[in-house]
């Protein structure tokens, strides 16, 4: 099957200042309750963590490729699963970008460190798709 792959690196200093600078509006307008619940802690949101899921957002659209079509961020959700490992969901625009390109399945690995996070996303798409 062919695949297509995606990645992306953020500076988590980046999201730490859209957090300051933009508060609620911006968590709510690019985290889903789910993203957003599995970043929270005692202390607040984990920007490191938030910064992961923006780059597998990103990553995703890489994949995707919408060729000019805006792709809303709540369409691509990051889940963490009791194992601890995540998955993408998509829904509304993005999914029907990937119906349309033929994706069969896709994977995420997220990372963060020294004021760095990064996401690679592989989409495996159906025969006779590219």
């Amino acid at each position: 099957m062919p695949v297509r792959v995606g990645i992306d690196l953020v500076r988590v200093e980046d999201v730490e200042d859209s957090i300051n600078r933009h508060a609620e509006r911006y968590l709510e307008r690019v985290y889903t309750g789910r993203e957003l619940a599995d970043c929270r802690s005692e202390h607040g949101v984990q920007a490191e963590r938030l910064a992961a899921r923006f780059a597998a957002k990103e990553a995703a659209i890489k994949v995707l490729r919408p060729d000019g079509e805006a792709v809303p961020w709540l369409d691509i959700e990051v889940r963490r699963e009791p194992g601890g490992w995540v998955e993408l969901e998509l829904a509304r625009r993005a999914a029907g970008l990937a119906e349309r390109a033929g994706v069969a399945s896709l994977a995420v690995s997220l990372t963060h460190e020294s004021g760095y996070a990064s996401a690679v996303v592989i989409a495996e798409l159906r025969d006779g798709c590219r």
